[in-house]
């Protein structure tokens, strides 16, 4: 018995102890205080993978020094939040990681509640697999962009690309969705037919229906019973006025008013209306008709019978290019170097302490090729103390171009910019083919590159309206001018826009040959369309400034105040060609080299220039000027006043990018595409984007392999003052020192204008009117551009003979 007792008094032992942890389990006040443990997890969660987001860039040096007391996060949960977020968003699957803290959420939500929590289980299967779906559905679309499907759906999706491919990816994704669906809303093949809508059947026809058997083919009531339709009376004079075939007149008309009154007593009188024939109704149009609005009726009666006018029909075949065309570039993605940013931030600080400056915070934002350090001074510290130390930061960080944003505008913060040791290359492909490029509704759209956070830069040139370009050889200037190229001819359709190409150097634009009956314009009888001699680009010039006082005639007779408004007059038939009208595409001067013309013609390149610059923003022509030398005697004031957009690639010294940008900073980039642009006050810092000319190449022979108009677009002839005037023939407007300049020049056998300003000690002004004289009288050849002009007349004996002609 003592046995079977002790037996008994240890199963007691043993059964109490698992109750009491049962009965723990059990209590609510443990529901209570689990479940809000559950949903303020769920909080803070939900605000720590948001404020992540937005801040995970400038997070990143903080995440690798976690116990570093000085670092500081910028998520709203600090380093804890930003932490445990990377573990869940980057680490883990990207957006859709949502899923998880909202169905923590619900689920603290039930406990707390002591809501019944079966149906949570199939709410948590069904919420995990949408978050694996949605993982691999962001990571197949955007797999450029880690942070959108997260390292688990960037993996899972290169490993069904490897074996299923990028289709068999796709419809995995579709088929998995359908099956969730089907099984989610029992979706059965009777419910399927029940959601077919199935055919009315026809309202049989009444005695008494006026809108049906009762209507005559002339739209006229034949018999009617208006003592059944007292209720109606008022619908059914209103279904009569709609159905009488009267004339829609839109001026103002006047009607016969015995025809009017007649009409009024009849549709007074109950019963069967009046038969009218047509021939009896006269129309009588009191004063003359506005000639606007007969415009405007003749307008839209050509719209609504040919259809407005299409600039494109001519090349309605025509293909844009493929953004296949383009190259990929294998160092294209930024790569985040954790330890070169916590270097660079130690290294900063430690200089600024070295001087007495303490900093309140320091963050990163991490471009292509340079990153921005953000830095907050302390309260008290001069900020020109911080600017004058730009070379000792220099100095300690062991890098090129180190350039202080003192203050950031806007921001309230002091920038530190500091090369990168690895930089990324950014393609045209991925700046073409990004959103913001691709969904611009802009007029000339222009994608130059990437800024310091990584997104494309796109402007509008119609709204600039013009841009000037300077930098050193080899700094990218002219792989600036062929992305801008590139990026009109991915836009615009060869009906829309015009390129004029000046290329001094012969060997930059010559591959745009291959589109001249495209997208070219150039003078007629000429064969190249890239103009490289000096001669032809004064005329060319000229042309565009004649070209420019025609369309502004155009734009007077049209009413209209820019090319924009005129187009789309001419586009609804509201303009007659007969009269000179005609569809204005957009002409784009492009200058590779200015400061070669400069020296060359001087004057007659700058007044054209000028002219341009000032006046044919409004009729569609705008210039791109690039030049390797932005010294004062080639961007003169008056062209600098008249080119608000500014690029500056490296320069070599303070004083050049003062004299483009008006602000230093140019002479502190680093090459090779980095870039300045200003488009107002503010400067904003680019990587431009990289084209080569292979991809230059396929692109024009893509272009140029396709249907083109029957020549290039000609633009206005101009015959240029080289060629003599009545005045120059005439002996006696001649300079008094002609004889003797005649003499001087076959004695040299060198025409040229200085020549004569030394030996004759003339001004410029009166040594060209001589030189032209000259070529006037068949003595000298005609301009050359640089070289000096071909005497020919070969000795003093054949001069004296030809003066004695003339002066019989």
């Amino acid at each position: 018995m003592s046995k079977g007792k002790k037996t008994t008094s240890r199963r007691k032992k043993k059964v109490k102890k698992p109750s009491r942890i049962l009965g723990f389990f059990k209590s609510q006040q443990t529901h209570l205080v689990f479940g809000v443990f559950v949903f303020s997890s769920a909080i803070f969660l939900l605000i720590s993978f948001y404020s992540f987001l937005q801040h995970w860039k400038e997070d990143q040096s903080v995440l690798e020094g976690f116990s570093n007391k000085s670092l500081s996060a910028s998520n709203l949960l600090g380093k804890l939040g930003a932490s445990i977020s990377d573990f869940f968003v980057y680490d883990g699957f990207g957006l859709a990681t949502f899923v998880f803290p909202i169905l923590l959420f619900f689920t603290g939500l039930y406990i707390i509640l002591n809501i019944p929590v079966k149906q949570l289980s199939k709410s948590w299967f069904n919420g995990l697999a949408a978050m694996v779906w949605l993982s691999l559905g962001l990571a197949y679309l955007r797999p450029q962009y880690p942070l959108l499907g997260g390292k688990v759906g960037y993996e899972i999706n290169e490993f069904l690309q490897i074996y299923i491919g990028g289709i068999g990816v796709l419809l995995l994704l579709m088929i998995s969705l359908l099956l969730f669906l089907i099984t989610t809303f029992k979706i059965t093949p009777s419910k399927i037919k029940s959601w077919i809508p199935k055919p009315k059947p026809r309202p049989k026809k009444e005695k008494n229906n006026v809108f049906a058997d009762d209507v005559t083919e002339e739209g006229f009531i034949t018999e009617t019973t208006y003592d059944s339709l007292d209720d109606e009376m008022d619908l059914e004079l209103e279904s009569f006025e709609t159905i009488s075939p009267e004339p829609e007149v839109k001026d103002e008309l006047i009607l016969d008013p015995e025809v009017t009154s007649k009409s009024e007593e009849d549709f007074s009188q109950v019963g069967e209306p009046p038969e009218m024939d047509e021939e009896e109704i006269e129309i009588v149009v009191e004063g003359p008709v506005e000639e606007e609005h007969t415009i405007k009726n003749l307008a839209n009666s050509l719209v609504k019978d040919f259809g407005e006018f299409d600039p494109k029909l001519e090349l309605s075949n025509y293909r844009f290019p493929e953004l296949s065309l383009l190259k990929d570039y294998s160092n294209e993605n930024i790569n985040i170097n954790k330890q070169e940013l916590e270097n660079n931030k130690n290294r900063i600080v430690e200089t600024l302490n070295n001087y007495k400056i303490g900093i309140a915070s320091i963050k990163a934002t991490i471009g292509p090729t340079v990153t921005l350090y953000e830095i907050v001074p302390d309260a008290g510290v001069r900020i020109s103390k911080i600017k004058n130390l730009e070379d000792d930061i220099a100095l300690s960080l062991s890098a090129l171009g180190i350039r202080i944003i003192a203050p950031i505008p806007g921001r309230g913060t002091i920038g530190i910019e500091v090369p990168n040791k690895k930089p990324s290359i950014v393609s045209m492909k991925s700046v073409l083919s990004s959103q913001k490029f691709q969904n611009n509704k802009m007029d000339l759209p222009i994608a130059l590159g990437k800024t310091i956070s990584n997104e494309t830069y796109v402007i509008d040139l119609a709204k600039m309206p013009h841009l000037l370009m300077a930098g050193a050889t080899g700094q990218g200037k002219s792989v600036g001018l062929n992305a801008v190229l590139a990026s009109l001819l991915y836009k615009r359709h060869p009906a829309e826009v015009k390129f004029v190409l000046v290329d001094p150097k012969k060997v930059e634009l010559t591959l745009f040959n291959k589109i001249e009956r495209h997208y070219l314009a150039k003078l007629p009888d000429t064969e190249e369309a890239i103009i490289t001699d000096t001669k032809m680009v004064i005329n060319t010039l000229n042309s565009l400034c004649i070209e420019m006082d025609n369309r502004y005639d155009l734009l007077k007779n049209a009413y209209v105040r820019n090319i924009k408004e005129y187009n789309n007059k001419f586009i609804a038939r509201k303009l007659n060609p007969e009269n000179g009208h005609r569809y204005l595409p957009y002409i784009i001067l492009v200058i590779d080299e200015f400061a070669d013309l400069i020296m060359t013609a001087g004057k007659e390149i700058e007044g054209p220039i000028a002219r341009l610059a000032q006046l044919a923003r409004a009729i569609g022509i705008h210039l791109i000027v690039a030049t390797q030398r932005p010294s004062v005697n080639v961007i003169t004031g008056i062209i600098k006043a008249n080119f608000p957009a500014r690029v500056a690639f490296r320069v070599t010294s303070k004083i050049d990018s003062r004299t483009i940008l008006d602000s230093q900073g140019a002479d502190q980039l680093i090459g090779k595409g980095d870039m300045l642009i200003s488009t107002g006050n503010d400067l904003t810092r680019l990587q431009c984007a990289f084209i080569d000319t292979p991809e230059v190449e396929q692109l024009t022979d893509f272009i140029g392999a396709q249907r083109a108009y029957a020549t290039a677009h000609i633009l206005p002839e101009y015959i240029g003052e080289e060629n003599g005037t009545s005045l120059d023939i005439d002996i006696e407007s001649r300079d008094k020192l002609f004889d003797e300049a005649a003499k001087l020049v076959v004695i040299a056998q060198q025409g040229s204008a200085s020549l004569l300003q030394r030996k004759l000690k003339l001004g410029y002004n009166r040594a060209g009117r001589i030189i032209d004289q000259l070529e006037a009288a068949n003595i000298v050849g005609p301009f050359e551009g640089s070289k000096a002009r071909q005497v020919l007349v070969s000795d003093m004996v054949s001069l004296q003979q030809l003066l004695d002609d003339e002066q019989k």
